[in-house]
């Protein structure tokens, strides 16, 4: 995936130089596409194509501490929080002069959807987020799981030791493709799929953001006080009430909440889709198809909604 001129682009915004896919008319509404972790913007390869060829402009930057992402400086803190990734998001959207998107994402990029969604509604017409609401607070993780959910979690608490950052820093593919493979057990990626992404994790800050990431969802790490305000309304776990539709592989391995568990999160127009076929965690790389046409799907749901309400939809330009 590259933009219109054959190759990445970037843009300063916020803290960072983002590097970013843009793909389809500069004209057409415009998508935000957010990857998790251990993945990259390639995750979205396919499924950007096919947004494009149907009009859609479709950014798809590398989050920080990805691939060509970078910090402005080299004092800025290297942060993971949950909040960071949504005011990166929005410093990308006011970066490029984008108002409003339809937000798409799975594990942390779902998470910032969600976060999006709940907290900048007006920057999001609509959200499609893999394995639904996954907005979280360091109280709720404080609470203690049955042992086989624990199981699950194992990689969060050896990165909460000195013992796990080194591990994780010397084998940072090896701990990738095991990822790979237990979150998506059914999918049977090729080397140069695994290698385009792999690439990303050679970024100087990744493993800085990784492990704080996870150290800070069990208070092991602070935050910015510059979020602090962010997190303490995320903590209480706010109603998203733009169009969403939510998406399950029925193959999914990482540790997911079931739809039932979300479903009150959600107040606006919303439906939830099931996606059959053996689709595991990286549900827009294993199903593309699916996933494009559920942004076009929820697109259309803010369309209705605005025409039923008698307000514009201004499809980010």
């Amino acid at each position: 995936m590259s933009d219109a001129t054959g190759g990445l682009a970037h843009v300063a915004a916020g803290e960072l130089d983002v590097e970013y896919a843009d793909v389809g008319p500069r004209d057409g509404p415009a998508v935000l596409l957010l990857h998790g972790w251990p993945y990259d913007l390639h995750s979205f390869d396919d499924a950007a194509g096919m947004l494009a060829a149907d009009g859609y402009r479709v950014l798809v930057p590398n989050l920080r501490g990805y691939g060509g992402t970078r910090f402005r400086s080299d004092d800025a803190v290297r942060n993971g929080e949950q909040a960071v990734f949504a005011t990166d998001a929005v410093a990308f959207l006011d970066a490029l002069g984008i108002g409003d998107v339809v937000v798409g994402g799975f594990d942390w990029g779902a998470r910032t959807a969600n976060v999006l969604a709940a907290l900048w509604p007006e920057r999001c017409r609509g959200q499609v987020a893999v394995s639904g609401y996954l907005i979280g607070s360091r109280e709720a993780n404080a609470q203690p799981l049955p042992p086989a959910a624990e199981l699950s979690w194992w990689y969060q608490f050896y990165f909460a030791t000195e013992r796990g950052r080194l591990g994780y820093d010397r084998n940072r593919e090896e701990f990738a493709r095991l990822i790979w493979h237990t979150a998506s057990p059914q999918w049977e990626f090729d080397e140069a799929t695994f290698q385009r992404t792999a690439a990303s994790f050679a970024n100087p800050d990744h493993v800085d953001i990784v492990i704080h990431n996870y150290r800070w969802r069990l208070g092991l790490a602070d935050g910015e006080a510059a979020h602090a305000e962010l997190e303490q309304r995320l903590a209480a776990r706010p109603t998203i009430a733009v169009p969403t539709i939510t998406l399950e592989g029925d193959a999914n391995g990482a540790p997911h909440p079931p739809a039932e568990a979300y479903r009150d999160r959600f107040t606006g127009p919303y439906e939830h889709r099931e996606v059959a076929g053996g689709i595991g965690h990286d549900l827009p790389q294993e199903a593309p198809r699916a996933f494009a046409d559920a942004i076009a799907d929820v697109d259309a749901m803010a369309r209705r909604a605005g025409e039923s309400a008698g307000t514009a939809v201004h499809h980010g330009r």
